[in-house]
């Protein structure tokens, strides 16, 4: 039977560390448009603002020539002084709006980039650190900030005041303003030609921020681990490395990013230079007035100071750029269900199976070297009865777990469904017809109807509280005044080994799916609350598929079918008293209890 593979593309390839895409100025876009009103606010205000600002040295110009005829000021005066605190209450407002927007473009780029990252193929999280992941949700993010509040909009209203600035310069004296520009140009020319460089070194910024989130979350998870060990010390140290790279990376960005700064200061000062200069001759010529001579003076410097916010916000987004390039690169992920829409299932058949493996072949994906796990496996669980999966250590047998949940699709062959080849399933409505039991049963943080209503939002408390009954946990409900509330600690660290994966067990029982994936579920129970279990597994697998992976010879013994893998191939399918007389290798797991 033929099956159809994805389109000839290679999902997981991704580019190596620190040639990742570099965002461009468009890309901003997106988060921009989402908060139009309030920047359309912000804008109109920038030109208000900047009216404000241009109209200051016309009226110091005109009361400096009113001064020298001796006449009286009159209105002059009063006209200044509003204009200056009309500016100041517009640039006020215009902050609060900038800072505003500034943290809702945060938010909208964390919910993009979680709401992808969430839906990520697993194979993304199997090579990918979750802190590099954790660093893009938070200190990237928060790059996105200084676009609005030293960036983009900001620069809009001072590039209204340096054109303005320029006409008025034009019509007061061609020729300083000739000699002003001269220098300027220079110096936009030197800041233009570190922009490369600001971007390409807060990228590798970001990403040694990202290798020290992933150090200190690798410590913090296993800490018990490391201080049982005696590894504090190297771990410490580890962790301090990727600092010192990080502290590294931002010297580089400041040296960089220090040269805007002076640039921008000299500009000012040898533009002013020449101004007085040539401006003082021109005035003992007679070419110039005094007056003139200020006002040229004031939009000079209005003509400088746009230019240094320019300069500060090309440094600005140059640096946000870095972090949003590594946004972009996980948004530009695809997600499951757009790998499933090039994928063409196989047609589906009539089978009394409810999960069916048919000549499945599959290897991780790994760029360097891919590992085939699974060799043209090919077994049926029915409907309705427990199929036990045995066999040596690294065998395959979660493998296939994995596969029925689809965490990842096959290389060739079909997985299905009823008959129908699951990649033609929608993913959520698949899951939502099988519970799987992880084999290292996690535990969430929070209380313990968190954990057991994960997938059951709606569960009432009485059948919260009888799941745990069934799988023995009732002493823990108990244990404070609680109940439910009970927190469990992070990652369940309040919890026994035991404990934890009974409730992830309680967990998957009270959703109550026609498909029932065990993986290993009794490997951390003694015999009694191994035999509860049981109990409750049995109770609730009434007209249920059970497959289930076998740490001991007990749960094995009443399968209704045993399916035993080995390297990948399945050496043998039975009851435990047909696998004993026709498979070796079951024989042997037998006689050791399976304990392997």
């Amino acid at each position: 039977m033929s099956t159809a593979e994805p389109r000839s593309r290679n999902p997981f390839a991704r580019p190596k560390k620190g040639d990742g895409p570099r965002a461009s100025i468009r890309q901003l876009f997106p988060y921009l448009r989402e908060h139009r009103g309030v920047l359309g606010v912000v804008i109109a205000l920038s030109i208000v603002g900047a009216g404000t600002s241009l109209g200051q040295p016309l009226l110091v110009s005109n009361v400096i020539t009113v001064v020298q005829k001796g006449q009286s000021l009159g209105i002059l005066v009063y006209l200044l002084v509003g204009l200056v605190v009309l500016s100041a209450l517009l640039s006020g407002m215009q902050h609060y709006l900038l800072q505003r927007t500034g943290t809702s473009v945060v938010l909208s780029a964390r919910r993009r980039l979680v709401r992808r990252m969430l839906w990520l193929p697993i194979s993304e999280f199997d090579t990918r650190r979750t802190g590099d992941l954790v660093s893009r949700v938070g200190a990237d993010t928060t790059l996105l900030y200084a676009v609005l509040t030293q960036g983009l909009v900001d620069a809009i209203g001072g590039a209204l005041i340096f054109v303005g600035a320029l006409i008025a310069m034009i019509v007061i004296d061609p020729v300083l303003l000739g000699l002003t520009v001269l220098v300027i140009a220079v110096s936009v020319l030197a800041v233009v030609s570190l922009g490369s460089r600001v971007r390409v070194a807060s990228r590798k910024q970001q990403e040694k921020v990202g290798d020290l989130a992933s150090s200190v979350e690798r410590a913090l998870g296993a800490i018990r681990t490391v201080r049982a060990s005696n590894a504090t010390d190297r771990e410490i140290k580890a962790i301090e490395n990727d600092a010192h790279g990080a502290w590294e990376q931002g010297i580089t960005v400041a040296k960089v990013s220090a040269l805007v700064v002076p640039i921008a200061n000299i500009a000012l000062q040898v533009s002013l230079l020449v101004v007085l200069g040539v401006g003082g001759y021109r005035v003992a010529s007679g070419a110039l007035t005094i007056a003139h001579l200020v006002a040229f003076v004031f939009f000079l410097f209005m003509l400088v100071m746009p230019l240094g916010q320019a300069f500060g916000a090309f440094n600005s987004v140059n640096q946000s750029l870095g972090a949003l390039g590594r946004i972009e690169e996980i948004i530009a992920l695809p997600s499951e269900k757009q790998l499933d829409d090039s994928i063409e299932p196989a047609a589906p058949v009539h089978t009394d199976a409810a999960i069916s493996f048919e000549n499945v072949r599959f290897g991780y994906p790994d760029p360097t070297e891919p590992l085939e796990v699974l060799h043209g496996i090919s077994f049926a669980a029915p409907r309705g009865q427990r199929t036990a999966l045995v066999g040596p250590s690294g065998a395959g047998k979660s493998t296939v777990l994995a596969l029925i949940e689809r965490f990842y699709d096959p290389n060739s062959g079909v997985v299905r469904l009823n008959g129908v080849d699951i990649r033609g399933i929608d993913r959520e409505a698949l899951r939502a017809q099988i519970g799987y039991v992880e084999q290292d049963a996690p535990v969430l943080a929070g209380s313990l109807r968190d954990n057991l209503t994960l997938g059951t939002p709606n569960a009432t408390d009485e059948q919260c509280i009888q799941v745990l009954h069934d799988v023995n946990l009732t002493e823990v409900l108990e244990r404070t005044d609680k109940g439910l509330d009970a927190a469990v600690g992070e990652e369940g660290v309040m919890l026994s080994g035991g404990e934890r994966q009974r409730l992830a067990i309680a967990r998957t029982l009270l959703s109550a799916p026609p498909i029932l994936l065990l993986d290993e579920s009794t490997s951390s129970l003694d015999g009694l609350n191994e035999q509860l279990l049981r109990d409750a597994i049995d109770a609730v697998a009434e007209s249920r598929t059970l497959i289930v992976i076998a740490h001991r010879l007990s749960t094995v013994v009443d399968s209704d079918q045993i399916v035993v893998i080995d390297h990948g191939q399945v050496v043998g399918i039975g009851t435990h008293s047909e696998l004993v007389k026709s498979t070796p290798l079951y024989k042997d797991l037998a006689k050791h209890q399976l304990l392997v």
